[in-house]
């Protein structure tokens, strides 16, 4: 069957044949939040912020492959306190200061954040005590503002064909690390990559651009991340 039918909150909707549930609802103009993934790459499911009941069974809406007759609910309150507590979680395990941060107004935590309502998160913050390369000319690795989303990995990989980047650790411990096992100097990561531009936070950041674009003019400063989507507009 190469096209079908899905519910998504009561609503029918039209799905086709190798389409995820995160797939088919951007289609249909459906925001479903999610943070690692991005059109082009593999799908992740890392993040779970885009997780939503199929069937009554919660799974990631992006890794998640559509069903004919599927029933998905995206807005209960339990799917979006879920989703809320990820969010704030990964607020508070990491150093997150959006009042100084290059990328504030075109971070996807930070938006995520305002269109969840998160004024300040329910758990403690915990003030983690992470390292920052800037040993490269040209790009700067902030370990502080990573949320462990994989984006700059997959991408490196698949797109820029590099492997610069690569998960180390595990548990409390696990991060991104340069391949190379040293410095991003050391590496053959350049300016031009597409990783850099794939970080969704001020993790992975170009030097020398910071602030560039004035307060106000910036992507998520006009309208809240999704809408997009939601508008009928391309991303």
């Amino acid at each position: 069957m190469s096209q079908f039918t899905i519910t998504i909150d009561g609503r029918e909707v039209e799905a086709k044949a190798g389409q995820t549930i995160l797939e088919a609802a951007e289609e249909a103009g459906i925001y479903i939040p999610r943070l690692c993934h991005k059109p082009g790459l593999e799908p992740f499911g890392g993040c779970r912020v885009c997780t939503v009941t199929a069937n009554g069974r919660p799974c990631s809406a992006c890794t998640q492959p559509a069903a004919p007759g599927m029933i998905v609910m995206n807005e209960t309150e339990q799917v979006k306190d879920f989703r809320k507590t990820l969010v704030e979680m990964m607020f508070v395990e990491g150093n997150h200061f959006c009042m100084f941060c290059e990328k504030s107004g075109n971070c996807e935590l930070q938006a995520m954040g305002y269109r969840m309502g998160i004024d300040v998160p329910r758990f403690p913050f915990l003030f983690p005590k992470r390292n920052v390369d800037a040993s490269h000319p040209d790009i700067l690795v902030d370990h502080n503002r990573c949320i462990l989303c994989a984006r700059c990995i997959r991408t490196s990989r698949d797109v820029d064909g590099k492997q610069v980047f690569d998960f180390v650790g595990r548990g409390a411990n696990k991060r991104v690390a340069v391949r190379s096992g040293t410095r991003l100097a050391d590496s053959d990561a350049d300016v031009s990559d597409a990783a850099v531009e794939a970080c969704p936070v001020g993790a992975l950041l170009k030097k020398r651009v910071g602030y560039a674009t004035p307060i106000g003019e910036r992507l998520y400063d006009k309208a809240p991340i999704g809408s997009e989507i939601e508008n009928g507009e391309e991303s």
